[in-house]
C-alpha cells in the first residue's frame, strides 16, 4: 500500500497530541477506503472525476 498522507502534515495538525507510530498505518488505511469508496460512487454515475459529493 502507498503512503497516501504525510506524517509531518499529521504532527503539525494534532501539535498539541502525542502520535504513536502505529496510528499513520491506521489513518493510511481510512483514507485508501474513503478514496476507494469515492471512486465507486463516481463510477456507479458513469463517470471518471471523482468529485467532493463522492465523499
Amino acid at each position: 500500500m502507498a503512503d497516501l498522507i504525510v506524517k509531518a502534515a499529521v504532527k503539525d495538525e494534532l501539535s498539541e497530541m502525542n502520535v504513536s507510530s502505529d496510528f499513520y498505518d491506521a489513518l493510511d488505511e481510512e483514507v485508501s477506503e474513503l478514496l476507494a469508496d469515492a471512486a465507486r460512487r463516481a463510477d456507479e454515475n458513469d463517470r471518471k472525476t471523482v468529485q467532493p459529493r463522492d465523499l
